[in-house]
């Protein structure tokens, strides 16, 4: 036996209001177990000492921290797409490189970056250029395969139609294969970008004076657990937001790639 919801705007007003009205009664779950069983701050705090935290916090730190973070996972993602991309497609054209490439961008992928971070702090020092390398080993890994899977999906009477008619491939890369696999690039950067926060974030637990990893451990580290707390909740909306925003530019700047939705 199944749920059925309403159908109409009551059903779409339901659908969008789910995940608030979830968060919110966990929100409430939260508050009611620290106030019943008078847990301490520093065993888990309440919402309510969360927010008076933060709001005790100036707001100009809060944006300096920001900053700090979101430049590094920024630059680390553009980057990660700028190597992403062109590794995909050559892949693409060359089994050869394809069968040499994979099983070390396997090796990346699996080595953690947590063990990995301080060799690369040493090597190159704890500037914006070590921390932006940490945020790349993350994400461009789901870049390369979700993009190379795209191109692999590509209709095979398309290219034969494209080579039939003697099209360049760079045409046929560009104009056949890359529109493919525009729902997979899109799906590799929605997982990509919150990555970047991560690497962001490990980076600035390793070797760093500024930045929301750094404003956690620094708040744990004097057991301001309520604080490391906001600090931990605001970086979720941030990821939340940029997640959010990557959705938005594919809904506005391709629109044809998004799945449809069913009428029923």
């Amino acid at each position: 036996m199944s749920l059925k919801l309403p159908e109409g705007r009551t059903s779409r007003a339901l659908l969008a209001a789910a995940p608030w009205l979830f968060f919110l009664a966990l929100i409430l779950l939260w508050e009611l177990v620290c106030q019943v069983f008078s847990l301490p701050e520093y065993v888990l705090p309440a919402p309510i000492a969360i927010v008076e935290a933060f709001f005790n916090v100036e707001f100009s730190r809060w944006l300096t921290h920001l900053w700090a973070t979101l430049r590094v996972a920024l630059m680390g993602f553009a980057v990660s797409i700028l190597v992403a991309i062109p590794i995909a497609i050559a892949m693409m054209r060359s089994e050869l490189l394809t069968r040499t490439l994979y099983p070390l961008l396997v090796v990346i992928q699996s080595t953690p970056v947590v063990a990995v971070a301080p060799l690369i702090i040493v090597l190159m020092g704890s500037d914006d250029p070590s921390r932006v390398l940490i945020t790349c080993l993350l994400t461009f890994f789901p870049l390369v395969v979700s993009t190379a899977t795209g191109i692999n999906e590509t209709p095979g009477e398309l290219v034969e139609l494209s080579r039939s008619l003697d099209a360049p491939l760079r045409r046929e890369t560009w104009q056949i294969r890359i529109p493919y696999a525009i729902p997979h690039i899109f799906s590799g950067l929605r997982v990509a970008i919150t990555l970047a926060i991560i690497g962001a974030v490990v980076a600035e637990f390793v070797a760093a004076e500024e930045g929301l990893g750094y404003f956690i451990q620094f708040s744990t580290s004097f057991f301001r657990i309520p604080q490391a707390f906001a600090g931990l909740f605001f970086l979720a909306v941030v990821s939340l937001l940029l997640f959010k925003s990557v959705q938005w530019i594919q809904q506005w700047f391709f629109p044809w790639s998004l799945p449809r939705k069913s009428g029923h």
